[in-house]
């Protein structure tokens, strides 16, 4: 049986942020917070056998998350914002699309084009950049 990405993520803004950078089939699962046993058994112990990636806010609450989800999807593979933006929700596009595309997910390539930075993460063909000409 072929498994499926899954990324677990805390709220609703991450899903909305993450879905506009990926270009690929994924499963976005909202924690909203921490997880009582009710809601591991529900959502969190059906992805055991998934590609799972957890993503979520480098804050106390998050921190506690992670753990949580360390103990009950061993296997997952953790991916980090950086301290200083905090929340997944306040990460800077560029970063995300950068973290994304460096685990192997496909990005939206235009995208990728508005922002002109992540050129080697993507199937595009890179094209050569001629400088402007003064008055151009």
């Amino acid at each position: 049986m072929a498994t499926k990405k899954v990324i677990i993520v805390e709220g609703k803004t991450d899903k909305e942020r993450l879905m506009s950078i990926l270009n690929e089939p994924v499963e976005i699962v909202c924690t909203f917070g921490t997880l009582g046993d009710d809601k591991i058994e529900e959502m969190i112990l059906p992805l055991q056998e998934e590609e799972v990636y957890i993503l979520v806010d480098a804050d106390d609450s998050g921190n506690k998350l992670r753990n949580q989800l360390k103990r009950e999807l061993p296997n997952a593979r953790h991916l980090y914002t950086r301290k200083m933006y905090k929340e997944v929700a306040r990460t800077p596009i560029e970063y995300l699309a950068k973290l994304f595309a460096e685990a192997h997910f496909e990005i939206n390539e235009s995208l990728l084009m508005d922002l002109g930075r992540i050129g080697d993460h993507t199937k595009r063909k890179s094209k050569k950049m001629t400088p402007k000409k003064k008055g151009q």
